[in-house]
């Protein structure tokens, strides 16, 4: 029996919960750690899963799944270091901190894998991406496989391109949000209710993206096959190229990545 303990139930930490029962896992081979009393305790009747405090889960547990905001992973460090074996294997969803923040704490050989994933897990439609660390081997990536499948895909890259998932996947869900909520405004300016201007957009959205999925083809012929000569699409797109939308999404991406690399510089230089 292999124990997992969530370190932060937030809403991924509570996701990948949800997915792992959802996939046949017994709730005696879960753990969990939260802050706050209250929560835990809903958790713990929602899902039937064991709450402990950190030292607890980092003692018990098999497998430790960190899922806390980058600028509190040091007080939860503090807290597993002096509990955690070289046996265990730590799994980072911490956006933007390399493996080596977190193997320069633990004991020599400690593998740890670092993972990047993003919030359509909570619909179990996640895409993560995941890297190992330097002690982190084949067998430790197929458990990282296995435990992140039960909420979606998962791709292995080398940790040099985390930087760049983590700007693309992991920030992307909010730039479609973002699309969506201007396709909606610009919908109720033509006299479109909102609750039907968001139903076109966001069904639009999940077929589009099926489309893709399905592999139909390239995402240029694709918008070609909708953009008729002369036609409303081909007005539309030219008003989107005029006003630099490709180029603005591209720096947007840029500049998420050039974060992703602030925040690990940070917990790299907190000795």
């Amino acid at each position: 029996m292999t124990t997992i303990a969530v370190l932060g139930a937030g809403r991924i930490g509570e996701s990948l919960l949800s997915g792992l029962l959802n996939t046949g896992r017994p709730p005696e081979e879960l753990l969990f750690t939260e802050r706050s009393p209250q929560r835990a305790a809903e958790l713990t009747e929602q899902y039937g899963i064991e709450h402990v405090d950190v030292p607890s889960a980092a003692r018990r547990a098999d497998i430790l799944v960190v899922a806390v905001k980058p600028q509190d992973i040091e007080p939860l460090l503090d807290e597993m270091v002096p509990v955690v074996a070289p046996d265990k294997l730590v799994v980072s969803l911490c956006a933007g901190l390399p493996t080596k923040v977190f193997e320069r704490r633990f004991a020599e050989g400690t593998p740890v894998v670092r993972v990047m994933p993003n919030t359509p897990m909570l619909v179990g439609e996640a895409m993560s991406a995941i890297s190992a660390g330097a002690h982190a081997g084949e067998a430790h990536l197929e458990l990282v496989e296995e435990i992140l499948g039960s909420v979606g895909r998962v791709a292995r890259v080398p940790e040099t391109q985390q930087d760049a998932v983590t700007a693309l996947s992991g920030s992307g869900p909010a730039y479609f949000f973002y699309l969506v909520e201007a396709m909606v405004d610009a919908g109720i300016l033509l006299g479109l209710p909102r609750s039907l201007a968001a139903e076109l957009i966001v069904q639009s959205a999940v077929g589009a993206a099926a489309m893709l999925r399905e592999g139909e083809g390239h995402p240029v012929m694709m918008r070609e096959g909708v953009t008729s000569p002369a036609g409303t699409t081909i007005s539309g797109i030219r008003e989107l190229e005029k006003h630099g939308v490709r180029a603005a999404l591209i720096d947007a991406i840029e500049a998420a990545r050039d974060r992703s690399l602030e925040l690990g510089r940070v917990h790299e230089t907190d000795e």
